[in-house]
């Protein structure tokens, strides 16, 4: 049985003057050298080796033979290269074979043709947590919108309720497991080409136009578009940021983080390119499942998702896709209910607390940082 990683060795070809004999010597280090075919004149040794030999007196001939020349790995591994070192007199040169399975295609149904069937490439993903006032009101608020639009929820409320509906995935989690953890359940039961990010205080409004993000995810190399979240107050956030990682001694590495971005993105004047969005985001969902969330990292986390991505997601932001963020103005005539008290213990740890040394563990130890900046 032939192994399926035997290619022809394209583009091989000798440029000598004429001389009474010509040989050449190929050797590799992770596979074996063969030909495919003989051609008269020339000696062939080595066949089936790792090192093969290939003289003639007739460089025409040589030549000829080398385009049959084939490689055949038997060092496998699913990622790697093989340096083919080529010698003749007085002359060597090398090139790389890359040793890899094709890549499998992965298709999803988009629905019909035309404009962009929401419903058929967009599942929507959110965490909650005791909240279900303001995730209520973001249901409501997609349903306005998107009708059709698959909801999935992640939940680790210690007393969770029922959340039903059409097209609403509702997954009760141990209380208290977490931000990431949620994340990753809800993020891991999506089937659609892309998931949208929300947080549950979200409020879709007429801006929140998903047909854009999609649109950009489409015509470009981006995997994950951010988009923009409006307060309140009226102040509109991207939180765009640049992470770089600088090299540093064997004690570890330099986080450093930015605001900004890189640079516009051609034919999309609102949209840029950059390393980290807001907590509101269209991305590719198995892009998103590959980096995945560190389950770790309970209440207080988001940048940390981008940092486990550097060097693999490539990160984009629009400005003109929006979401309305639910009031966290306190007014002093509004009592604070039970749920909302437990809630912000949750959410805002002291700093001396398990989930933020956690938090600072992960970054130090688990990147192997020993500085962080940021502005």
């Amino acid at each position: 049985t032939k192994s399926p990683f035997i290619h022809i060795v394209s583009g091989l070809a000798l440029h000598d003057l004429p001389r009474d004999h010509h040989s050449i010597n190929i050797t590799a280090s992770l596979g074996t050298l063969n030909v495919a075919a003989e051609v008269d004149g020339v000696k062939v040794k080595g066949d089936g080796e790792m090192l093969m030999t290939l003289s003639s007196s007739v460089l025409p001939n040589l030549n000829r033979q080398l385009q049959f020349v084939t490689y055949t790995n038997t060092l496998f591994h699913p990622s790697t290269a093989d340096t083919v070192q080529f010698e003749t007199e007085g002359h060597q040169a090398s090139f790389i074979i890359k040793i890899r399975h094709g890549v499998t295609p992965k298709l999803y149904n988009t629905g019909s043709k035309g404009e962009y069937n929401v419903s058929a490439l967009v599942t929507i993903a959110t965490k909650t947590f005791l909240r279900y006032d303001k995730l209520q009101d973001l249901i409501d608020s997609v349903r306005k919108y998107y009708p059709t639009v698959t909801i999935v929820i992640a939940d680790d409320s210690e007393n969770p309720k029922t959340i039903s509906g059409p097209y609403i995935e509702h997954y009760i989690m141990p209380f208290g497991k977490g931000w990431f953890a949620g994340r990753n359940l809800a993020v891991s039961q999506v089937t659609t080409k892309y998931v949208l990010w929300v947080d549950d205080d979200f409020i879709f409004t007429a801006s929140t136009k998903l047909e854009k993000l999609v649109d950009v995810l489409e015509r470009t190399t981006l995997d994950l578009v951010g988009g923009a979240v409006r307060e309140a107050t009226g102040y509109t956030a991207t939180y765009r940021q640049t992470i770089s990682i600088e090299s540093g001694e064997e004690d570890g590495d330099c986080l450093h983080m930015r605001r900004g971005f890189h640079h516009v993105i051609q034919g999309f004047p609102n949209c840029v390119v950059t390393d980290g969005v807001i907590n509101f985001f269209l991305a590719r969902t198995d892009k998103v499942q590959q980096v995945g969330f560190d389950p770790r990292l309970t209440r207080v986390a988001h940048l940390e998702f981008f940092i486990d991505g550097l060097g693999s997601l490539h990160v984009g932001s629009c400005d003109d896709v929006i979401v309305n963020h639910a009031t966290k103005i306190k007014l002093p005539w509004v009592s604070q209910s039970e749920s909302d008290k437990t809630y912000a213990k949750y959410r805002y740890p002291p700093a001396s607390s398990d989930a933020t040394h956690t938090k600072n563990g992960l970054l130090f130890f688990k990147n192997r940082f020993q500085c962080l900046t940021h502005n």
